[in-house]
């Protein structure tokens, strides 16, 4: 399979948009997520590991994981992230992780996953009883937020409704969204929400 970021690796933590979303989902994690020192992460669709560098220091390890060896490549060269970041190059939704966690967070990721219910069951299996998600994407929008070219795209934002329906589906409680930030691109105003939900024990 080709490494849809390949290119886009090299410049990804240089672009503004990224550098804003990221700070903004990880404020929002930190404010929503009681995080702890003992508390072992899953960061599904890591990239260069921008949203991990926002709470590393305050949990006790993270999983990065992601299907772009050029992504995590720019994770693995990143000092603050050495020792506290694993790196993991599998979809683990064909190839899951031997290892449960306390939380899992994504940011952006979602939207390029065809199977939303398929994905929300995965990552409810690489959770304990209890343990929280912390998902960041775009709300429905009309399709031109990404260019017409871009591949892998499969979602042109969700509805914070439905996907409530697919998290309860899916043994979750306490279901929660948040505007985490807005992207303005294009003249245009793209809201990115932070669900946060429970596993029921």
């Amino acid at each position: 399979m080709a490494d849809l970021f390949n290119e886009r690796a090299q410049n990804w933590d240089a672009r503004t948009m990224s550098q804003q979303l990221s700070a903004a989902v990880g404020e929002a994690i930190r404010q929503y997520v009681p995080l702890h020192p003992q508390m072992a992460v899953m960061d599904f669709g890591a990239g260069t590991g921008l949203v991990c560098t926002q709470i590393a220091e305050l949990v006790k390890n993270i999983a990065a994981v992601d299907i772009s060896e050029a992504m995590l490549e720019k994770l693995r060269t990143k000092p603050e992230l050495q020792g506290k970041v694993a790196c993991f190059k599998q979809n683990i939704m064909q190839h899951p992780l031997d290892q449960q966690f306390d939380l899992i967070i994504s940011a952006m990721a979602m939207h390029h996953i065809a199977d939303t219910d398929k994905l929300v069951q995965c990552l409810a299996a690489h959770l304990k009883p209890g343990a929280m998600i912390a998902l960041a994407d775009l709300d429905s929008e009309d399709g031109s937020f990404h260019a017409p070219h871009i591949k892998g795209v499969y979602h042109a934002g969700f509805d914070r409704a439905a996907l409530t329906q697919i998290f309860a589906q899916h043994g979750f409680k306490d279901i929660d969204f948040v505007t985490a930030h807005r992207i303005e691109k294009e003249e245009k105003n793209f809201p990115v929400f932070l669900l946060t939900a429970t596993k029921s024990a």
